[in-house]
């Protein structure tokens, strides 16, 4: 290519990136995915963000550490975005989405955390909650989940058993039966403290707020007799509860939505997903009249009418004037 098409090209990239980044303002401000295209529709690059207005924004402004992508930033030509109910949910969305497909400019398949259930025993014998990979039988045993994180998952076991100690309230004798009683816990609890933590991870709001104003309470008293180390630890909890009882509605559980494609449509567009497994693995977008749509919005399963119908409004206001 000669310096001056080179030229030309560059300002042609530069009017094309600018045409997308007007789209930016009209992102919401929370959670989600988004995904950059070039000027022939094809995909680039998908990521997730906390807030998906200020993370797609930062790719026009200082990339720091990211200096690779500038040539990327240069060819983007369409903003797409799926909004989700948490940082947990749109965690998921991106991991099962990369895992059926590497875009150019990604480097990893399915994101880096890891997927975990978490595992609660209320027997005499091994209370507990604990971190597993595998789902295991038990007579006494429930999982939870999948979540995605070790890490977090681990910490939010911690919170749950700081404010509820199902381990220490088994039939064990000694130091253990000393522990327990300590920190208030006795085999007599055991199915209540049980039944608390399944209650926290079955999102009931009330039984969060308990855990969540248990460890308020001992992370202000930490911070008062300066165990700030102990404080951190707590705050960390704190986070990680929040990640496995947010919204995770992109796993679906009922096996009459395992597989599906799930629409949406406004102003022209249909916003389509396609779940396999109960998760979200394909996402595409076109234009479609109402009456092209109907059939397809009439085929999506009620489990996942919201999201896709929320999604396609938003879609809309991406491709307004593009």
């Amino acid at each position: 290519m000669s310096r001056k098409a080179g030229v030309a090209r560059a300002a042609q990239d530069g009017r094309v990136s600018e045409s997308a980044r007007a789209a930016v303002v009209r992102l919401p401000l929370g959670p989600g995915v988004y995904r950059f295209r070039d000027a022939r529709g094809r995909a680039l690059y998908l990521g997730r963000a906390v807030s998906l207005r200020r993370r797609v924004a930062s790719y026009w402004g200082d990339l720091g550490d990211r200096p690779h992508l500038s040539a990327m930033v240069r060819a983007i030509a369409r903003l797409d975005a799926v909004e989700c109910a948490s940082e947990h949910e749109a965690a998921w969305l991106e991991r099962s989405l990369l895992e059926d497909e590497l875009l150019p400019w990604n480097r990893t398949a399915g994101g880096q955390e890891v997927e975990v259930y978490l595992r609660l025993d209320a027997s005499a014998r091994t209370p507990g909650l604990t971190v597993v990979h595998e789902l295991s039988a038990g007579p006494e045993v429930r999982h939870f989940g999948p979540y995605l994180g070790g890490l977090r998952v681990r910490q939010a076991a911690a919170a749950l058993l700081r404010a509820h100690p199902l381990d220490y309230a088994g039939d064990s004798a000694g130091t253990v039966r000393e522990l327990g009683r300590r920190r208030g816990a006795d085999p007599a609890d055991r199915l209540a403290l049980a039944t608390s933590i399944s209650a926290v991870l079955a999102r009931d709001p009330d039984a969060v707020a308990v855990v969540q104003a248990e460890l308020v309470r001992r992370r202000e008293a930490a911070v008062m007799g300066e165990a700030f180390e102990v404080a951190g630890r707590i705050q960390a909890e704190l986070a990680a509860l929040d990640w496995v009882t947010a919204p995770q509605r992109l796993v679906a559980t009922e096996d009459d939505d395992a597989d599906a494609v799930a629409c949406g449509w406004a102003a022209g567009l249909l916003i389509q997903f396609t779940i396999r497994g109960g998760r979200v693995r394909g996402w595409s977008q076109h234009r479609r009249s109402a009456a092209e749509a109907a059939p397809l919005l009439a085929q999506t399963p009620a489990y996942w009418r919201e999201f896709a119908g929320h999604n396609a409004d938003l879609a809309a206001r991406l491709s307004a004037d593009t």
